[in-house]
């Protein structure tokens, strides 16, 4: 059920607060904890979609439908370790990335009933709590499209998607997690700004009709070490293009890592006024597809993060387990949070640079 404007922003209220109090703590990876479960080709399809067309197996969403008592398990697990924030196991809900197992018509509802499964395991954790609730995002994935490059070598001006039809897309899968039950939405582990601009404005557009201003989070991920995202930016030039969307919290996400992730999040700690947020990964995966990174290395980065100031989120993506989480979640505590930058009047563009207008 869709929390009501007034709940809704009275909770938020209240994150915002403890994250200026307190490092709030997210979750780790659904996907890669899923894969721990050694699912077949049968798990994925179920009873409900036995004869379907396509093979399911990989469409980790699907599982809300198919096998949600894995999805619960999975939340309670990270609410266990100390999470205050969970996310939906929506990381590609669009109809652009359900496309790839013809299941388009199923994305209401997949994004729907993750919502719901999150929303009961955060509310069940809250009423062992009552003094601290937990909370829902909507995680909204980048696509397997990008808006901003050709991926056809021998024609740099072809493009397989459109602004509007990313921008549809994400409004679809918004309004689903929403009527779910989530808080709050993240637009995350974003390589193509142009991407995360279609799906703010498709939100933006999204809570005008619903008649709210939804609570967005937005997290942006670096391809190489130089700390550009794909498309070419730095992380200050990306804070620069959606910083119109007034977000929630602005920060990045997976990567290569915590420690190659410092550089990026420090560009945008410095800059923005709202808060910050990081989830790395636990490194990249070896030549077996596992994560070496362990969850006492992890937290000792993201703790570093936190005295030196630069996050009030944190959390964990590819490859973090309940154990990652518990030993952040023990990292961070009692470290004061990053303080929010203050707003300067001056006129700032982004390119693949940022620039600043000065008098």
């Amino acid at each position: 059920m869709m929390i009501d404007p007034a709940t809704r922003k009275a909770r938020m209220e209240t994150l915002h607060e403890d994250a200026l109090k307190r490092i709030v703590v997210m979750d780790g990876a659904g996907g890669t904890m899923v894969q721990t479960y050694g699912l077949t080709e049968a798990d994925f399809r179920g009873e409900r979609l036995k004869d379907h067309s396509h093979d399911l197996k990989g469409n980790n969403d699907i599982l809300a439908l198919t096998k949600p008592e894995i999805i619960r398990e999975i939340h309670d697990g990270f609410l266990e370790a100390g999470a205050d924030i969970i996310e939906t196991n929506t990381f590609n809900g669009t109809t652009i990335s359900q496309a790839d197992y013809a299941t388009e018509h199923l994305v209401p509802e997949i994004n729907r009933v993750s919502a719901e499964i999150a929303r009961a395991a955060a509310d069940a954790m809250t009423a062992k709590t009552p003094d601290r609730p937990r909370y829902v995002m909507g995680s909204l994935g980048p696509t397997n499209r990008t808006a901003s490059l050709s991926p056809d070598v021998n024609n740099p001006g072809f493009r397989n998607i459109s602004f509007d039809e990313l921008a549809t897309a994400y409004a679809v899968q918004g309004r689903a997690l929403l009527e779910g039950g989530c808080d709050i939405l993240c637009v995350e582990t974003i390589f193509d700004t142009l991407n995360a601009k279609a799906a703010l404005f498709g939100l933006m557009e999204l809570g005008d009709e619903l008649g709210f201003e939804i609570p967005i989070m937005i997290s942006g991920t670096i391809t190489d070490l130089s700390g550009r995202n794909l498309s070419g930016q730095t992380m200050e030039a990306f804070w620069y293009s959606v910083r119109h969307a007034q977000p929630f919290a602005v920060g990045v996400n997976c990567s290569f890592g915590a420690r190659e992730l410092r550089p990026a999040l420090a560009d945008i700690a410095r800059q923005a006024d709202t808060l910050v947020v990081a989830f790395p990964n636990a490194g990249l995966p070896n030549e077996m597809g596992e994560y070496d990174v362990t969850p006492e290395q992890t937290a000792e980065f993201v703790a570093e993060w936190a005295r030196d100031g630069l996050v009030n989120i944190v959390g964990g993506c590819c490859g973090t387990t309940p154990a990652h989480i518990k030993a952040i979640a023990e990292a961070v505590a009692g470290i004061t949070p990053r303080s929010i930058a203050t707003s300067t009047h001056e006129l700032r563009l982004s390119g693949l640079e940022p620039f600043t207008a000065t008098a």
